[in-house]
């Protein structure tokens, strides 16, 4: 009787970091051949590799709200589909693990010779500046699913090596920019195929046997590490709310509300979001896949750094959303906003929960918005369509031990403000102005990093949509440090200035002028002066 080789740490680290390094390449090939600014500039995508049960193994370092809900998408596509060698599917319906509609999934298997059953899945999702609707860029005030845009169940766009062109066909035909959609998805397909072959020469360097042992030692010891996580908190639970501004169709505030539950002895909790409001008639509504993800992000701060993230980690965490609210939206519930605005609060009111519990580890609150701005039309440089879409950076809330950074984007998202070079080659544009605005972070023994003011000039007619959140409400304070200021969205045009509402979609003409003034973050204590 052959007993199983048992790796030990080193071993479990080393093929930890190469799963981690695939993930790694699958995004920089994804990034080095998109089409899009939205994906080779901000890098708004991400890769990640899973077992053949579908369990999460390896993630880039990329964006937390896509790679907690990745899973959720791959089982979906597993649900669904028997995938061949050769095959890869598509999927972005948010009911079914999605997000919002412009992230496009791909999953893979990965065949070794000779055998009928995938031994790994290889995965990515990218943001795509404009996947139909009606407004371009998909990101509009919408008030059902079906006016965001193409809703894709999970299906086979490759099958045994060859694409499906009707598929594709009618992908291209229900979107504004389908020479650029193409290319995205072209390059999404080659991070596909990078990945499957790194993952072919894994086995080859380790042994499929030893590798699989790697993966469940890898998998067994995430979960221990989050239950001694859970085992240092102290027993005893935790309640916190925050607020939405609005749904851009009704008045808010719009409550979270979450009870964190933490059974020390047993190594467990339970992240309830009982209380929460019910979900609006607006975009801000997040499906149950943004409230695991973001669960899963806060809980990931908590570990050591360098620890490896892999499905394990959520073994003793049990999240609880109630369904038909905000944080678990049911159809035909619009959701473009809930990926990007309502993931971040959840975010926030989860870190306020763990305050009192973490009285040294916990920031104030970031600037909780991704500020997101798209932008449509025909570019009278050339005649064709384009769409612009861009999340913009804030304040990070301070820290027990230090300010908070400047300018970066938060928590959720891990993306990069357009280049003003790109920016201007690529769409009908024209920077005004881009720096850091001054005194936005909430003052306090550590100041809250400052916002961005971000102004461009439109240079041809242009449909503008802002999707926006901490415009009536302010990213807080922890032990009396102040909070960070208040978001502000102004375009002018003929010299006189109007402020717009966080959520709302505008018909411009040329000369208009857009500037955004992103929140600041909170402070974290008094001030001693």
């Amino acid at each position: 009787m052959t007993t199983r080789h048992q790796p030990d740490p080193a071993e479990i680290a080393v093929i930890g970091h190469a799963l981690h390094s695939v993930a790694v390449e699958m995004g920089a090939a994804l990034r080095r051949t998109a089409f899009s600014p939205n994906i080779k500039e901000r890098r708004d995508y991400s890769s990640a590799v899973f077992s053949a049960d579908g369990d999460l193994i390896a993630m880039g370092d990329d964006m937390p709200v896509h790679l907690g809900s990745m899973p959720m998408s791959v089982a979906a596509v597993l649900a669904d589909l028997r995938l061949e060698n050769g095959d890869v599917a598509l999927l972005n319906d948010p009911y079914r693990g999605g997000t919002h509609l412009p992230d496009i999934t791909m999953v893979a298997p990965v065949f070794f010779p000779g055998r009928n059953r995938a031994a790994f899945y290889i995965a990515n999702r990218a943001h795509h500046a404009d996947v139909g609707g009606m407004y371009p860029g998909s990101m509009g005030p919408c008030r059902e699913i079906a006016q965001e845009g193409i809703r894709i169940p999970p299906v086979k766009l490759m099958r045994a090596g060859k694409m499906d062109s009707q598929l594709l066909a009618t992908i291209l035909a229900n979107v504004r920019t389908p020479r650029e959609r193409e290319g995205d998805l072209t390059a999404q397909l080659g991070a596909c195929r990078i990945g499957a072959t790194r993952m072919l020469e894994l086995v080859t360097r380790f042994g499929h046997a030893r590798l699989l042992n790697g993966i469940r030692a890898m998998l067994d010891g995430s979960e221990r590490l989050m239950q001694n996580v859970l085992a240092s908190l102290p027993a005893g639970q935790w309640q916190a709310e925050d607020f939405l501004d609005d749904d851009g169709v009704i008045s808010g505030p719009i409550a979270i509300r979450v009870n964190i539950r933490n059974d020390s002895k047993r190594r467990r909790a339970i992240v309830d979001f009982a209380g929460t409001d019910p979900q609006v008639p607006g975009s801000i509504n997040a499906v149950y896949a943004i409230t695991w993800s973001a669960v899963f992000y806060v809980f990931r701060c908590l570990l050591p750094p360098g620890a490896i993230a892999t499905a394990g980690l959520m073994r003793p965490v049990k999240v609880l959303a109630p369904e038909g609210s905000i944080v678990n939206a049911r159809p035909p519930a619009a959701v473009a906003g809930g990926n990007v605005e309502t993931s971040q609060r959840i975010v926030d009111t989860l870190m306020r929960a763990l305050a009192p519990a973490l009285p040294d580890r916990i920031p104030a609150a970031s600037s909780g918005t991704m500020n997101n701005l798209t932008i449509g039309g025909i570019d009278p440089r050339n005649g064709q369509s384009y769409t612009y879409y861009e999340t913009i950076a804030g304040g990070h809330g301070a820290s027990p031990q230090s300010p908070g950074a400047s300018g970066h984007h938060a928590h959720m998202t891990n993306s990069l403000n357009t280049p003003v070079e790109a920016l201007e080659y690529a769409y009908p544009f024209r920077m005004i102005r881009y720096a850091l605005r001054p005194n936005s972070g909430g003052a306090g023994k550590h100041c809250g990093g400052d916002g961005i003011v971000r102004e461009l000039e439109l240079l041809g007619d242009a449909q503008v949509t802002l999707l926006a959140d901490r415009r009536k409400t302010q990213p807080w304070g922890l032990h009396g440090g102040n909070s960070g200021a208040a978001g502000h969205t102004t375009i002018v045009r003929d010299n006189i200035e109007e402020e717009l509402p966080g959520k709302c979609t505008r018909e411009l003409k040329p000369s208009t002028r857009i500037r955004i003034e992103s929140p600041g973050g909170g402070a974290w204590g008094k001030s001693s002066s």
